[in-house]
């Protein structure tokens, strides 16, 4: 087991007076699948906070920011009750603001940081919340891997601490059955090679971006790693650092990454049975789906799992692109309202990852 950082121990002692224990959740390689994994990246403004929930646990990653009072009351309309584990990924009061409430008012089993120690008075007040509510605590380092009920995480990031608060992220992988997340913290680009360097599995269905989708995060090669079909960023609307940033929304729109912002989207919620998922968003209720098939990025012989789409009909439908509208299919020959109708109906068919409608 790895002990706790010293000068956290002695943070924490010299605010509560009591030592924090620390529990190491082990990976056990057999992990019993649990019906459905439910995510929630919560529109916190220009914070981060994300919930995890299947039947068998509960994992929050971060608590929103220091200047709003939101993270509570968005947990408990979750249902939430308990917390298996808190991951506060570092010290930034954006990312930690609201830690004290959370466990102050859950009952939270274990708590993550980084080690990393900031003097500010947001961070001790989690220090103090974690002291007083006697929670484990524990600093994981990359290439630690456990199952929290059905979910398998592996820490990708922090290999070692050098000071820098957003480097020092904790990144995890999170795996539920097929379905993979990746959670970058904010992790900026030259720890992201670091990543790379050391060899991680790094495949996954969905990337958070790191530090809001600033240009300093994602790079190029992360991209290509990760080879995700999904990209979600948390930000406030119109925030003030302009992100996310231009340079990362066109490389995540050159790979025609399905791409969602709590500043556009809202709370996004994704769903998954462990073979397929779903993405919801609270603005404009959208859903994509992870099995249907694009008419914008589809092959032939996909397209033509499509109802009233033979091979013939298909290569007409790549013709056609890009699509931006259902009603486009009509100018294929043998394709009238009524077939659209089918088509539509079927729900198979997607623009760009959205269901047709």
């Amino acid at each position: 087991m790895k002990k706790l950082s010293i000068i956290m121990v002695f943070f924490a002692l010299v605010i509560s007076g009591c030592m924090i224990e620390e529990t190491v959740l082990p990976s056990t390689g057999n992990v019993e699948i649990s019906d459905e994994l439910k995510v929630t990246f919560f529109d916190v403004g220009q914070g981060d906070a994300t919930l995890f929930q299947t039947e068998d646990a509960t994992i929050l990653i971060d608590a929103g920011r220091h200047d709003r009072d939101d993270v509570v009351s968005l947990l408990e309309s979750a249902n939430v009750d308990t917390i298996d584990l808190f991951v506060a990924t570092h010290p930034h009061a954006d990312h930690i603001g609201q830690a004290d409430k959370v466990l102050q008012t859950f009952n939270v089993e274990e708590v993550w940081m980084s080690g990393d120690v900031h003097d500010t008075r947001t961070f001790e007040r989690t220090i103090a919340a974690i002291s007083a509510a006697d929670i484990d605590y524990y600093e994981p380092r990359a290439g630690e891997e456990f199952n929290i009920g059905s979910m398998e995480v592996e820490v990708l990031n922090p290999e070692e601490l050098t000071g820098d608060f957003n480097n020092g992220s904790i990144a995890i992988r999170l795996q539920y059955d097929h379905i993979s997340f990746i959670m970058m913290g904010d992790v900026e680009v030259e720890n992201e090679i670091e990543i790379l360097k050391r060899g991680h599995q790094l495949k996954a269905n969905i990337l958070r971006l790191g530090h809001h989708g600033s240009s300093t995060s994602t790079s190029k090669e992360l991209l290509d790693a990760v080879n995700p079909e999904v990209a979600i960023y948390s930000a406030g609307e119109d925030n003030e650092y302009g992100h996310p940033h231009r340079e990362v929304v066109s490389l995540i729109e050159s790979r025609n990454i399905d791409f969602y912002g709590t500043d556009k989207n809202g709370h996004i919620v994704v769903t998954t049975n462990g073979e397929t998922y779903e993405v919801v968003t609270e603005y404009d209720n959208e859903v994509a789906t992870s099995s249907c098939v694009d008419l914008n990025k589809a092959s032939v012989d996909e397209l033509e799992q499509i109802v009233h789409l033979g091979e013939e009909r298909a290569e007409e439908v790549m013709k056609l692109r890009p699509i931006t509208a259902a009603n486009q299919l009509t100018d294929i020959n043998g394709i009238g309202d009524g077939r659209l109708a089918d088509i539509i109906a079927e729900g198979k068919a997607c623009l760009d990852g959205v269901v047709l409608r």
